[in-house]
């Protein structure tokens, strides 16, 4: 009777243990709050290699969601469809974008979602969809491989192009150009050197001149006095010896007027001699 009584409280035990995990399992995983979510659909163009259901689902690095469901687009097998379960709360619009994302390189992979303007119209199903459909947009890792391969399609090309333009006779005048460069380089040396001369002249020059200006005061006073003792004492000179030189000029003049009219001046004189015995 002991060993029935034992069993009994054992089964009840196990029981009640079982429940309290399943209680706390449910509340670990999805709580007891009263939110409301909402299914939308994904359509990736490109791997989504480390996504798993129950992924989290991101707005602005906010978790509103998680990813219910993964598969291949049977219309489309180069898409992927996924099945986001979202809150209803969540600003879902037409202008909202889906891209895959993860933390950091090699880390957990996410979907994250984010508006690219200020619309705020509610996404609505679309014909022939079970669930409003959100655009997506690449994914860094895309966008990266796009930016590579267009490098490399742009340095293919330019290569090509480098390889057309340098053919054996543009080599040949490129080289004749880089002589050519190399010569005119030294004649600027050359050049340099001799400006470099000149502006030692130049400013030797400039030194002299500026000594020169020092000194033109007391040049400019010495001139003044010298002006004064020209005015003072060779002035009058001058003008005596021209009153002189005039009044010479004059009586040489009326001596010639003279001789002209009386040559016998030049032997007799001016005065007329004494008349001689008969003479009168």
């Amino acid at each position: 009777m002991e060993s029935k009584v034992n069993y009994t409280i054992v089964g009840i035990f196990v029981i009640c243990l079982i429940t309290a995990i399943i209680i706390m399992s449910l509340w670990l995983s999805v709580g007891f709050s009263a939110k409301q979510y909402k299914l939308y659909c994904v359509y990736m163009n490109e791997s989504v290699a480390g996504l798993t259901i129950d992924s989290p689902v991101q707005y602005n690095g906010v978790t509103v969601g998680h990813i219910t469901d993964i598969h291949l687009n049977n219309q489309n097998p180069q898409q992927v469809k996924l099945l986001l379960t979202i809150e209803n709360d969540a600003p879902i619009t037409e202008s909202t974008t889906a891209t895959l994302m993860s933390q950091g390189l090699t880390g957990i992979a996410y979907i994250g979602l984010r508006s690219n303007s200020s619309n705020l119209s509610p996404l609505k199903t679309q014909p022939g969809e079970n669930y409003p459909v959100i655009k997506t947009s690449p994914s860094l890792m895309v966008r990266l491989d796009t930016a590579v391969s267009d490098l490399t399609l742009n340095l293919n090309q330019i290569s090509e192009e480098l390889h057309s333009i340098l053919d054996t006779d543009n080599q040949r005048a490129l080289k004749q150009t880089l002589y050519n460069i190399d010569q005119l380089t030294g004649t600027l040396a050359d050049n340099s050197k001799q400006l470099s001369t000149t502006l030692k002249s130049v400013n030797i020059f400039m030194q002299n001149s500026a000594k020169a200006s020092q000194q033109f005061p007391e040049l400019l006073k010495n001139g003044q006095m010298t002006l004064q003792i020209f005015n003072e004492q060779t002035l009058p000179a001058i003008n005596s010896v021209i009153n002189n030189l005039a009044t010479t000029s004059n009586n040489l003049l009326a001596t010639s007027k003279t001789i002209k009219q009386n040559p016998s001046v030049l032997i007799r004189g001016e005065t007329a001699p004494t008349p001689g015995p008969g003479e009168r």
